[in-house]
């Protein structure tokens, strides 16, 4: 492995984590608003809004913390590209079906008025943390992290 991998994967790490961590933190103080955006998506079953939108701000905190202290890197990647995944596709289908709404991504979220959303910027950067989420998976290995994971690749 390139010996500049291990700072490639903590950058990686620090931002992601920070990134699912703050937008969890900005979520959990107000779960009432959480579940609102993810209403607004009008994608789940209005039984799964109400625990969705309570559950999902403590599952970044948690993907956020571990990556941060590097714990569990490659599994929390894992979970942060599902997370990324789910995000893109439900934006890429508010914007499919003219809906007019803020992502919620980090608080807030609900109806805007048309012209207001940006949808392309949310969807641009949820494929950054994705890259950064699947550059993590292939190499968990990184600086400063509390538990380093073994490769699963020879080194070049």
């Amino acid at each position: 492995m390139r010996n500049w991998f291990p700072w490639v994967s903590l950058v990686a790490r620090l931002v992601l984590g920070a990134v699912m961590l703050v937008a969890g933190a900005l979520k959990v103080s107000d779960p009432a608003t959480a579940a609102q955006a993810v209403r607004a998506y009008e994608l789940l079953p209005s039984a799964l809004v109400e625990p969705v939108g309570w559950g999902l701000p403590f599952l970044e905190i948690a993907i956020g913390l571990l990556l941060v202290v590097g714990f569990g890197v490659r599994a929390s990647a894992a979970a942060a590209g599902v997370f990324m995944i789910v995000f893109i596709v439900a934006v890429a289908s508010a914007w499919a079906r003219g809906l007019s709404i803020d992502c919620g991504c980090f608080g807030g979220g609900g109806q805007v008025a048309p012209g207001q959303t940006k949808y392309l910027q949310e969807i641009l950067r949820d494929a950054g943390l994705l890259a950064l989420a699947g550059w993590l998976w292939l190499y968990p290995a990184s600086k400063f992290a509390v538990v380093s994971e073994a490769q699963g690749v020879t080194a070049s």
